[in-house]
């Protein structure tokens, strides 16, 4: 700790006062820090590269999404602005998280994938950019994480054997969409936080350019968000009436990821969802 303290004094250029441990700290630890004569701040600290995360951060600031100002960035150390806030999402929330992510999702690039690999939690997100939708979701999103969880001994072979036999086959299932839409990719109840009727932030971005019903469908299977969000969506970009049927094969990545992370807990609802889609 006297280590942090030392760093941080120099990275801020005034000694904090205090220091309390916060939840969220997946892949490090997360910490407010209190000073006399500033605003508290968060850092954290993690052996998993925070400069990708800031490098998500700064990309969706730019990009009209509200996040914690990147204040200072090392691949162990990262300093953000401290957003007042909690994770209570009423409907009154919902409905501005959806306009804030229906404005996200209309930003675009050329093609599929990030300036950079991205990180959800501590699996890497390949992000070579690619043409095809389709294409990247079977090969940087399906295929890889199957592959490392398997690697893990997390996934036994004969689930990795379904996932490739659905990635197979992922021309019939998904279609392209009409251009790439940035997205933040790890919207869930703890990753918001909210105050006054309003959301304040987007927390701990996993962030690429993707289809937009897979972070449609990510909140969805989460349970952060109900009617209120998906009709508030739905106003303002449109959900396509094919989206009910291509929502659980977006959900089998966001369920190898956490076989990846969390173990066994996992492999159930990952088995009831590739036989929900037909294997």
């Amino acid at each position: 700790m006297n280590e942090l303290v030392s760093r941080l004094s120099t990275v801020i250029d005034e000694r904090p006062t205090d220091i309390h441990e916060l939840d969220g700290g997946e892949i490090g630890t997360v910490r407010r820090i209190e000073f006399d004569f500033r605003a508290p701040l968060v850092v954290k600290t993690s052996e998993t590269s925070l400069a990708v995360e800031a490098t998500m951060l700064s990309h969706l600031a730019n990009h009209g999404l509200p996040v914690p100002d990147v204040l200072y960035a090392a691949d162990d150390l990262l300093v953000l602005e401290y957003v007042e806030g909690d994770s209570t999402i009423t409907p009154e929330i919902e409905r501005d998280v959806a306009a804030h992510l229906a404005a996200l999702h209309e930003k675009t690039a050329p093609a599929y994938g990030f300036e950079c690999d991205t990180l959800t939690g501590s699996l890497r997100q390949p992000n070579p950019w690619t043409d095809s939708w389709v294409d990247f979701y079977r090969d940087r999103r399906l295929v890889h994480a199957a592959s490392i969880t398997r690697e893990t001994g997390s996934l036994p072979e004969s689930a990795f054997e379904r996932v490739e036999a659905l990635a197979a086959d992922l021309d019939s299932l998904l279609v392209e969409p009409e251009a790439p839409s940035l997205i933040h990719g790890d919207v869930w109840t703890t990753n918001l936080l909210a105050a006054d009727g309003e959301l304040r932030a987007f927390l701990d971005p996993a962030t690429y350019y993707a289809h937009a019903e897979i972070e449609l469908a990510y909140v969805d299977w989460t349970n952060t968000v109900g009617d209120a969000f998906f009709e508030r969506y739905d106003d303002l970009r449109g959900i396509d009436s094919g989206f009910d049927s291509r929502r659980d094969v977006y959900v089998v990545y966001p369920l190898l990821s956490h076989v990846y992370h969390f173990g066994d807990e996992y492999l159930l609802e990952l088995d009831r969802t590739l036989s929900r889609v037909g294997y």
